[in-house]
């Protein structure tokens, strides 16, 4: 098996393993799309928070924060993206954004650990800054997983909570 294979089959496996699981016992009226839609967003707004940070303390100029104002904007263009095509993702239905970003997810998990390690490694100047960054990238994950989550029916939902509640009861978990 390749490296490709590996890295693929662990996407696969948080996806179903943890994310999903999580997505099936949210309420009816909260879907996981808009969970992480609402994370997509929030990471936006700790990033652009991050750069402006970074800029008021005054180890940045505006011209040097250029390139973090791009990345932003490709984050603002990614995040308006999904929501164009959020209505194709339907109850019943396979979720088209689960093959559409399945080189996204995997690949955005060693930037929150990078964005983590930064945080933690940080001078005591830029340490806001780069937790606010740290934190923008684990919303971000948790929010491109929770998009990718299969949409159940309704009555499905309701089994998969009675099926929790049973192997809670029989000892299972």
């Amino acid at each position: 098996m390749s490296f490709g294979d590996r890295i693929n089959q662990f996407d696969v496996w948080l996806l179903d393993r943890v994310f999903q699981p999580f997505a099936d016992r949210l309420p009816e009226r909260v879907p996981a799309m808009a969970v992480g839609m609402s994370f997509q967003l929030g990471a936006i707004m700790l990033s652009a928070a991050s750069i402006i940070a970074m800029i008021v303390i005054g180890h940045m100029a505006l011209s040097d924060a250029m390139f973090n104002v791009l990345v932003w904007c490709l984050g603002l263009a990614f995040y308006v993206g999904i929501n164009r095509v959020r209505p194709m993702v339907r109850p019943g239905h396979m979720n088209p954004l689960r093959v559409m970003l399945a080189g996204m997810r995997p690949l955005s998990i060693p930037f929150a650990i990078y964005a983590l390690y930064q945080g933690a490694t940080a001078p005591p100047h830029f340490e806001i800054a780069l937790w606010f960054n740290s934190l923008a990238n684990i919303i971000f994950v948790a929010g491109i997983y929770l998009i990718s989550c299969e949409v159940r029916p309704p009555g499905h939902r309701q089994t998969s909570r009675a099926r929790f509640s049973r192997m809670q009861e029989q000892g299972s978990l």
